[in-house]
């Protein structure tokens, strides 16, 4: 009880900051509208340190040429640094902004200071593996145990009520056997997805096509997936991520059958659609259509996508058709498309589907909440939800969570040497992200220049 009531007296504070300095300011944009996303006042809560910190990684974001070769850059100041200098350059800085720490400790700290400003965390533990990477049976066991620690941690802090959490399959069962897996797919038949709940089930399973030991393995792999969801299930809401193209029909199968088991009574287990994808759409309701036929419940991360650069390159290297809208007016008619349709099934049985609209495009996340209003959805009911990357998009969330949505940050966490590989494939997947954020900067300046302002004004008092 008394920590409820710190937390509500810090609250409290803060938006009487908040409104004292908006009193007091000039030269200010005014917010023209609930959802305008132009105040600068969205940022008020943050310390000076915090605004410094993004402006300087926003600015090194900005440069092609930097976040194209990071992780070159990253391998030679390893080799002059050392690990542990490497590791004291990099925490007060791309580490502190994007990862929430190391320790639990730590973790909870950071944790408690997004709660303080009514934003949520979706943990993410930074393992994955692509094509090449794959490191054997007891490194994916140590990986589960990760996921399981994360399930724990998820539930047994206070941070949120409905917490959720990421997950990569390819972090838990070999990228050459979901390559494989989706190249027998192209066949695929009814009794596909029976046998993949039959091996969550622990049952000895015999995949179409795989040799023995690929058997064994994706029996293994099953045997992980299902203990991360049976510890979860009534606890975390597992949302699973997608991937590359030539890859992401078998782990739409594997999260399908999960769903299939596990989504009977609740929405404990959501897949990823990429947007940006042409066959997103059909994707999509190919696993309502089997919902609805097998009777599970669904929950969706509606994403635009961030490998558009290396699958078409693959697509011209394999001499097949770009899998990648046209235009980025397609991928928006996409992922609004999906989005609505969602949203229209949610307001006739909210209990059996739930979104999360996981976008930096503030015209998609307006036109989300315009439908929510038109359609009577309850914004506090749990259906439909907000989603962006930690350190990323502020003015967004934080405008949102204003207005009473569930926003949540993608989290990830753990050591410098385990999060930088991770934080560097997501910067060069999301690079356009990451050069399309003047106006956060934009933002950003004008809250350091109204504190300079206050500062001096007090000065010369």
């Amino acid at each position: 009880m008394m920590m409820m009531k710190t937390t509500v007296q810090r609250l409290r504070s803060l938006r009487f900051l908040s409104t004292g300095a908006s009193s007091s300011s000039q030269g200010l944009k005014s917010d023209p509208g609930p959802l305008s996303f132009q105040d600068p006042g969205a940022f008020r809560v943050k310390s000076t340190r915090e605004l410094l910190r993004a402006l300087a990684v926003f600015r090194f974001c900005s440069f092609p040429l930097l976040v194209n070769n990071c992780d070159k850059l990253l391998s030679v100041a390893r080799g002059v640094l050392g690990r542990r200098g490497l590791s004291l350059l990099l925490r007060p800085f791309v580490y502190a902004q994007f990862v929430a720490g190391e320790s639990e400790e730590e973790i909870s700290r950071s944790m408690e200071k997004m709660a303080d400003l009514g934003l949520r965390p979706m943990l993410a533990v930074p393992i994955e593996e692509d094509l090449g990477e794959s490191t054997g049976e007891q490194r994916y066991e140590e990986n589960m145990a990760s996921m399981l620690e994360c399930v724990r941690m998820s539930h047994s802090n206070a941070w949120t009520t409905d917490p959720m959490m990421q997950l990569k399959i390819t972090a838990l069962l070999s990228p050459e056997l979901c390559v494989k897996l989706t190249e027998l797919l192209k066949h695929q038949t009814p009794g596909d997805l029976e046998v993949l709940l039959r091996g969550l089930n622990r049952e000895p399973i015999r995949f179409p096509g795989l040799d023995e030991r690929e058997n064994a393995h994706l029996l293994c792999g099953l045997k992980r997936l299902n203990t991360i969801a049976e510890e979860s299930v009534n606890k975390v809401r597992v949302l699973v991520d997608a991937e590359y193209t030539y890859m992401n029909p078998a782990l739409s199968l594997v999260t399908m059958a999960m769903m299939k088991k596990f989504n009977q009574g609740g929405v404990w287990i959501w897949n990823t659609y990429q947007c940006y994808l042409k066959e997103s759409r059909g994707l999509l309701q190919e696993v309502l259509d089997v919902s609805s036929r097998e009777g599970f419940s669904v929950g969706v991360k509606l994403v635009r996508g961030a490998y558009m650069d290396k699958e078409r390159k693959q697509a011209e290297r394999g001499d097949r058709p770009d899998p990648v809208h046209d235009s980025w007016e397609n991928t928006n008619h996409s992922y609004n498309g999906a989005m609505e349709l969602l949203l229209d099934l949610i307001s006739q049985n909210p209990q059996r589907y739930r979104v999360i609209i996981a976008t930096h495009n503030e015209e998609s996340v307006r036109r989300t909440v315009q439908r929510i209003e038109e359609l009577g959805i309850d914004k506090e009911g749990g259906s439909v939800c907000f989603g962006q990357l930690l350190g990323m998009c502020d003015h967004v969330s934080l405008t949102l969570a204003e207005q009473g949505y569930a926003v949540y940050k993608s989290v990830p966490y753990g050591s410098v040497e385990d999060t930088m590989p991770y934080l560097v494939r997501r910067a060069q997947e999301n690079r356009t992200v990451l050069q399309g954020i003047r106006k956060e900067r934009d933002l950003l300046r004008l809250e350091l220049q109204r504190r300079m302002r206050l500062a001096l004004g007090r000065g010369g008092r």
